[in-house]
């Protein structure tokens, strides 16, 4: 297509608008953000449910806005008993600790002391817009994490979490759980390193009656909360990876 020659001689440089030069700082600031690594936060004691919810609603928020760079968050809450949007009241069987209700996905689960919670706030507009891969992605960073620390964890078709064997018996020692806003990653894993495992028996974890939960601890493994997070650091890469493949 030819252009229109008048174009050219009506074009004339003029110095940018107030608006135009919002728009230039706009931009420029969420290019800064973008390049950003992204924050890896250890919460150094316990932190309330309720409190560390509220903080991760406010940085995925910022992260939609391209305000704040993305969030990989490591941290451990009092005991506390959370519902999925899809908890069944049925399965919540001892409300023995607080019950939050919450905007991720899934059904009830337990978190307390000796559990290392991961809450990922990443940008997927950046990456590829798929929530099944991302889910998939999320599950295999644990595994691949518990696998530096020899134990050998696995998915199970059918079975929300992760899982390995105590024994000869299937059980879970992980839980995922997610939420996606303006494509936008919330909530995260919650995985079983020295937890008191009869404080699970307050509900029917993520609706699985049929198999049951177990810990580092209980294989026989001594691993410390930083240990576990300098496996996640470890096998970080590959999961970023498979974010975008």
């Amino acid at each position: 297509m030819r252009s229109n020659p008048l174009s050219r001689v009506r074009r004339v440089s003029r110095p940018p608008g107030p608006c135009q030069c919002l728009r230039n700082r706009a931009r420029a600031r969420n290019r800064r953000v973008m390049a950003s690594p992204i924050e890896w936060r250890v919460e150094p004691g316990r932190i309330d449910y309720g409190e560390a919810l509220a903080q991760m609603e406010a940085r995925a928020a910022a992260v939609t806005r391209r305000d704040a760079a993305e969030l990989v968050w490591l941290l451990e809450h009092p005991p506390v008993y959370t519902a999925g949007t899809s908890a069944d009241p049925a399965e919540l069987l001892d409300a023995r600790f607080p019950v939050h209700r919450t905007g991720r996905g899934g059904r009830y689960t337990y978190h307390g002391p000796g559990q290392r919670i991961g809450y990922v706030v990443l940008d997927l507009r950046e990456r590829r817009r798929d929530v099944r891969n991302y889910v998939h992605a999320l599950e295999g960073w644990v595994i691949d994490a518990l696998g530096v620390l020899d134990i050998e964890a696995f998915r199970a078709p059918g079975r929300i979490g992760i899982w390995t064997r105590d024994g000869g018996t299937e059980a879970k020692i992980g839980a995922i759980g997610v939420r996606i806003r303006q494509w936008v990653t919330l909530h995260g894993f919650a995985v079983n390193l020295s937890p008191t495992l009869s404080d699970f028996t307050g509900i029917v974890p993520c609706g699985i009656a049929e198999f049951p939960v177990t810990s580092a601890a209980a294989l026989g493994k001594n691993i410390s909360p930083d240990a576990f997070d300098q496996a996640l650091a470890a096998t970080f890469a590959p999961f970023l990876k498979a974010l975008s493949s």
